[in-house]
């Protein structure tokens, strides 16, 4: 049996990463919630996330900063970015650093889902064929 991969949320809106949370657990993975990048990079385990999923506008660290600080510790895994602001050219920028997916909220819970699934290479019952 697999370990449960450990997906990372970091929004500055509790209610949505609450949500992401719940909607995580429910596919069986596991969730650790985050109100900001710097509570992210100052995480223990951070050795234990399998993939992160970051809000690209917060206070104080933006996700291109949070992405940076990660890649600069050696981290190395899948990282998704969200955003209800989507600034232009902010996608190509997600992209071109390495991103695994971008996604404008509002989305539907299959499109993370099956972005999840496909950076780590997972199947779970619940997706369509």
């Amino acid at each position: 049996m697999t370990a449960t991969a450990v997906i990372a949320i970091v929004d500055d809106d509790a209610s949505v990463r609450d949500a992401m949370g719940r909607l995580i657990r429910s596919y069986d993975f596991s969730a650790e919630l985050f109100a900001g990048g710097l509570d992210l990079l100052q995480f223990a385990a951070l050795d234990r996330i399998a993939c992160v999923i970051t809000d690209v506008v917060m206070p104080g660290m933006n996700g291109f900063a949070l992405y940076d600080g990660l890649r600069a510790r050696g981290f190395d895994k899948p990282v998704i970015f969200m955003t209800g602001f989507a600034e232009e050219g902010s996608e190509e920028r997600a992209m071109a650093a390495g991103a695994a997916c971008f996604l404008k909220k509002p989305f539907q819970d299959t499109d993370i889902i099956r972005c999840i699934e496909q950076v780590l290479q997972v199947r779970h019952g619940e997706s369509a064929p």
